[in-house]
């Protein structure tokens, strides 16, 4: 009798084992670049996934500005913010960001990330309903701690970059209870790049910074939706100098590109 049960058991642990085998192609492109970080890419249904440095790809960071995308949603749920027509009234403070120094529109808000417009929709919605939304939404270890303005940024909030896929997957499938309309608008928002062959939605984060006691962590998550299918990604690196700040897209795009999905 042929012994099956062993063969299978030792199949199913060769493939657990190589599942998340470091991607060559990935780790190139950061040792070109001299950085380090992680970056995990999947396709919609979880069939093919390319990995650099798994190690790093599960450890839970400040989300920074990425947060930008469930808080968009808690907020027009909540009705915090009513629609695109948000406008934030700049107070003249100087919030040390150019693109921060004036009135506001939720899609200029959104994509300059800018801090002290989200901060006020943080104030409103309040610590309680926060953690009532992170934890319904199993966002990483859903901790609304210890500032309601700031727990995304310097506080208790931490995500992985392999949990802000299962996050993102789950809001491009529309699992969770927010309104058709906050979907849409969430979509529009994060569009970065439209082309006949793909189209980009993502979001940047920076944790640490303007604080230069506080490690530099850079963000970009998001998806891409191709002709062949819509692809996940969220990488995350150290930031030493300022100008490593537009690697994050760089990388991003570089290895969409080598693994042949854009």
């Amino acid at each position: 009798m042929i012994r099956i049960f062993p063969i299978l058991a030792l199949l199913m642990l060769t493939l657990a084992s190589s599942a998340f085998a470091e991607d060559a192609d990935i780790a190139r492109l950061f040792k070109e670049k001299s950085v380090q970080g992680t970056m995990v890419i999947s396709s919609l249904d979880g069939a093919i996934t390319y990995r650099h440095n798994d190690e790093n790809a599960v450890a839970r960071m400040l989300p920074a500005s990425t947060f930008k995308i469930p808080n968009t949603l808690i907020a027009l749920e909540e009705g915090i913010l009513a629609d695109e027509k948000q406008v934030w009234k700049w107070d003249g403070t100087d919030r040390g960001v150019a693109a921060w120094n004036k009135d506001q529109t939720l899609e200029s808000a959104f994509k300059s990330s800018c801090i002290w417009c989200y901060q006020e929709l943080a104030r409103r919605v309040g610590t309680e309903r926060y953690n009532a939304w992170l934890t319904k939404l199993q966002y990483g270890n859903s901790q609304a701690y210890p500032q309601v303005d700031n727990f995304w940024l310097e506080g208790d909030l931490r995500i992985s970059a392999v949990e802000h896929i299962t996050f993102l997957k789950r809001v491009y499938r529309r699992e969770f209870p927010f309104k058709a309309t906050s979907y849409e608008l969430l979509k529009k928002l994060m569009v970065i790049e439209q082309t006949p062959i793909y189209t980009l939605r993502a979001k940047t984060g920076w944790a640490g910074f303007g604080i230069s006691t506080a490690p530099q962590i850079g963000w970009y998550v998001g998806y891409v939706e191709t002709i062949k299918g819509v692809w996940f990604f969220a990488m995350n690196m150290n930031i030493t100098t300022p100008a490593d700040a537009g690697l994050r897209q760089k990388l991003v795009m570089e290895a969409l590109k080598v693994k042949g999905i854009i």
